[in-house]
């Protein structure tokens, strides 16, 4: 198979692992393990693997000035980022959770016209409104009407996870730079080891409350699973579709997140569509269209 057959394959990997983290993350918390503690172990775990890789990888040396950078990719990628989206998840559905997500790239152009000082489009503007609108009525209205299994609050928890998307989005931002300065594995261990700083002490007496005797076997398996897929191997697999594949490309693999998560949720009996779910994905989907749209000759 060529490279670009792997690269999207490896794409496809990435958003099948998060659609199902989606569901095998809440089976964690808050049940067995709070949110904020689940965080340390997964950031912790995904520090000690990130260090083992790069002493295979490049020997490169960060330049003192990029620390700030790689610390404020660590606040927003992993701090902030990490710590709304298991509390939101908690209190929200995995198909909702999943749904808002998709308004990354969204959230990207609009911080990039607003940091960057880029141009929008009238047709990306429409698009942008879309998709709030969605995400607004997700928020507000989608643990309202009909059933909503296993969330205990679904409005508040919509909140967070869309903080969440909004801080991946300034990450996204903040790390491009390091990206084209340095290989991955020379600051991602870095990035990850400030992002352990920051969550220890919000995640410190939830991890040290865990009582590890009362866990099945089958909720230790899923703990590796979010530390060893969901945030090892899919920065990975994004290293090596990104490679092969325009950012924009990749970027549409995002989409197929909530397919993934809505089918391994459904399922399994852990969550539910309803007609506020469905209307609120068309219109963020229909927003995000509109927003990553190519340029057209005539405009």
């Amino acid at each position: 198979m060529s490279k670009r057959t792997w690269a999207l394959i490896a794409a496809t990997l990435v958003s099948i692992i998060y659609g199902l983290t989606f569901t095998i993350a809440k089976d964690v918390m808050p049940k067995y393990i709070e949110p904020f503690g689940f965080i340390v172990i997964r950031v912790f775990g995904a520090t000690v693997l990130f260090w083992l890789v790069s002493f295979f990888g490049p020997k490169e040396k960060i330049a003192k000035e990029d620390f700030p950078r790689i610390i404020a990719a660590a606040f927003f990628g992993v701090a902030l980022n990490m710590l709304t989206f298991f509390k939101g998840l908690s209190y929200t559905s995995p198909i909702m959770g999943a749904v808002l997500m998709v308004t990354t790239p969204m959230i990207v152009l609009i911080l990039s016209a607003i940091i960057m000082k880029e141009r929008m489009q009238n047709r990306k503007i429409f698009g942008i409104i879309l998709g709030l609108a969605g995400t607004v009525t997700l928020i507000f209205f989608g643990g309202k009407f009909g059933k909503t299994i296993n969330a205990p609050n679904a409005s508040l928890g919509n909140l967070l996870v869309f903080i969440n998307a909004v801080s991946y989005g300034f990450y996204l931002i903040v790390v491009k730079k390091l990206m084209d300065k340095y290989n991955a594995f020379t600051f991602v261990k870095w990035i990850y080891t400030f992002g352990f700083i920051l969550v220890l002490p919000f995640g410190w007496n939830e991890f040290h409350a865990i009582n590890w005797t009362i866990i099945p076997t089958d909720i230790f398996w899923k703990i590796g699973f979010v530390i060893l897929f969901s945030t090892f191997f899919t920065y990975l697999l994004n290293l090596l579709s990104m490679r092969e594949l325009k950012p924009t490309t990749v970027a549409v693999f995002i989409y197929l997140q909530p397919l993934f998560a809505t089918i391994f949720a459904v399922s399994l009996g852990k969550d539910e569509l309803n007609l506020v779910k469905l209307l609120s994905a068309v219109l963020i989907f229909a927003g995000v269209y509109l927003v990553t749209q190519k340029r057209v000759k005539s405009e």
